[in-house]
């Protein structure tokens, strides 16, 4: 029996389905704190991990627990941690961290209501700018948000190969709803793993930060390989000296946000039906897009020229994407989302005057029924 593999059709709860998409792509290192409602993700690999050889580590907080996940990560392990909004607040320095020293590393991040304590069982989207925009200063991350169990499977492994290839922290953006659902899960035999480039050339001619091709990401060696790996948060040059330089700072500040920004249309995932005709869109993310995608439905046997688009991808933003469709001037957006009109933003930054965008916000707690959505499709069209 693969057992880092569970191939076959589970009937499993998206954080269960989360963990076996993090053992199937090679994570082998866990180390978390206990927060509802991600504790399932930790209490799954607590044990999980060892049928692979792997470790799993409880920290002292969430700050504790990424600064582990960080250093694992750095000698060569696939390390991940799990953690709701709250979590997220405490683990912000770190994120920073990670970014300015290229360490690959998963978050995930399963949203429950807040702000503070907040509702700590009920749902809620309300981190899509903090996992963004929460450190200081100017980098990119990226961020997938599942709508499904079996999207938390995928997608953990999806965000496992692009932080190894773009080596940037990248976050699983759940929510309480899509975390403790349970449906079928299908595990193949086999899943692409992706890898994180290594130094081609020997430690003596070794520059950490070096990029050797036109990606913007440098190659990573792990500590005990025999190249010098400074991992310092300061601004540093090619061979990871500090510097106070502007040129320094200019040049390395672009490659963090570069890497990932000119790459948006190699990283984009959307799901998307019934554009080519639609007079009015409906927009969403995460569990909200499954109301989006039944009231879409319910319209269109209706009668009604209604479209549907999932991001998938919601940071970097698809900035293109949103274009195209603003180009073709629908009557309306319509974006329902589980906080006070977040991305909703983005989408508006976007589409500019070309189109009407309608914010149709939630603070949590309850999802957006799909009678709520058709409605509102409804009172648009007429």
């Amino acid at each position: 029996m693969n057992k880092r593999i569970l191939s076959g059709t589970h009937l499993f709860q998206g954080d269960e389905a989360c963990v076996e998409g993090a053992i199937a792509a090679g994570c082998n290192l866990f180390a978390g704190y206990p927060i509802t409602p991600a504790t399932e993700i930790s209490e799954r690999l607590s044990w999980r991990l060892f049928d692979v050889g792997g470790i799993f580590v409880q920290g002292a907080d969430e700050l504790d627990s990424l600064t582990i996940v960080i250093g694992a990560a750095c000698a060569g392990w696939k390390s991940m941690t799990a953690t709701s909004g709250n979590g997220i607040c405490l683990m912000q320095e770190c994120i920073g961290y990670a970014a300015i020293t290229e360490t690959p590393c998963i978050i995930v991040d399963v949203q429950r209501a807040g702000p503070g304590t907040g509702a700590a069982t009920k749902t809620m989207q309300g981190d899509v700018y903090q996992v963004r925009y929460g450190s200081n200063a100017d980098y990119s991350i990226i961020a997938l948000a599942p709508e499904s169990p079996q999207e938390m499977f995928d997608l953990t492994v999806e965000a496992f190969n692009l932080s190894e290839t773009y080596r940037v922290p990248t976050f699983i953006l759940a929510d309480e709803i899509v975390g403790h659902m349970r449906e079928k899960v299908v595990i193949p035999e086999k899943v692409k793993i992706i890898q994180r480039k290594r130094a081609k050339f020997p430690p003596q001619e070794f520059l950490p930060f070096k990029v050797e091709s036109d990606t913007d990401v440098p190659p990573m060696p792990a500590f005990g390989e025999g190249y010098r790996m400074p991992v310092s948060g300061l601004t540093h040059t090619e061979t990871g000296s500090p510097s106070t330089d502007y040129e320094v700072q200019k040049r390395m500040v672009s490659r963090l946000w570069n890497k990932v920004e000119k790459n948006v249309e190699k990283i984009t995932k959307i799901e998307s039906a019934y554009l080519e005709d639609a007079q009015v869109i409906v927009l969403a993310y995460g569990s909200v897009a499954r109301s989006a995608k039944s009231a879409v439905l319910e319209a269109r046997r209706q009668g009604l020229k209604i479209g549907y688009l999932r991001l998938i991808t919601i940071w970097p933003f698809p900035d293109k994407v949103i274009e195209n469709i603003a180009k073709r001037k629908p009557k309306a957006i319509i974006f329902p989302e589980m906080n006070m009109g977040k991305m909703v933003r983005e989408v508006k930054r976007v589409a500019g005057e070309r189109t009407k965008v309608i914010s149709f916000p939630k603070p949590g707690v309850e999802l957006h029924k799909p009678k709520e959505i058709y409605n509102l499709i409804r009172r648009v069209t007429n």
